[in-house]
């Protein structure tokens, strides 16, 4: 894997900080980093915003909420738009640098479907025919990168995960995140989820 991250979680969320200050690291760095775009239509920090709506008007839990609203957070991490768009021509995985650093700070109800979030794509993809056409064009290019279709021992290998319903989810909100020109609630909107999640 090639890791690039360009800012570690654990300064942002040190732990001699209160929650509160915690949390105002962590919503400033989305707000600072999340200015790139995610694909032609928003940008990293709208698609989080509108992701983390989804699950909301979903009646989704707390913990899924604030799964939805960082479950890009990987991207956020690192340097990728620099790179002259190395990360559209190889896999940076972005879920597993997100899920490991929020780890010491998030139970595995967020980190787990974080994770699997890439793994639900291509799960998605293998059992249900029609949904790569539904993907946006910067979504069914990085799915060979990501590893394509799932064979049968990967599919079952998924369904086997404690959060697999939950990453499935998580997935559908992230294909429905990217709607130019939305108007959704702000990072503050989240607060009290993301407080809640908080476990160190």
């Amino acid at each position: 894997m090639k890791e690039k991250i360009e800012i570690s979680l654990h300064d942002v969320l040190s732990l001699e900080k209160t929650p509160d200050q915690r949390v105002d690291g962590l919503f400033e760095l989305m707000q600072v980093q999340g200015q790139s775009y995610y694909d032609e239509a928003v940008t990293q920090l709208e698609h989080a915003l509108q992701a983390a709506q989804l699950a909301r008007s979903s009646q989704a839990s707390m913990e899924q909420i604030t799964a939805a609203l960082l479950h890009d957070i990987g991207h956020f991490l690192m340097n990728e738009h620099e790179a002259h768009d190395d990360f559209l021509s190889e896999d940076w995985e972005h879920e597993t640098v997100g899920a490991r650093q929020l780890e010491p700070f998030f139970g595995r109800a967020i980190t787990d479907p974080i994770f699997l979030h890439v793994p639900a794509k291509r799960y998605l993809c293998t059992v249900e025919p029609d949904y790569f056409n539904g993907l946006s064009l910067a979504s069914q290019r990085s799915f060979a990168l990501q590893g394509g279709l799932m064979s049968d021992k990967e599919v079952a290998r998924f369904e086997s995960q404690p959060f697999h319903h939950t990453a499935v989810l998580l997935r559908r909100w992230d294909d429905g995140a990217k709607v130019r020109g939305l108007s959704v609630p702000g990072l503050e909107d989240y607060r009290v989820e993301v407080l809640s999640c908080l476990e160190h």
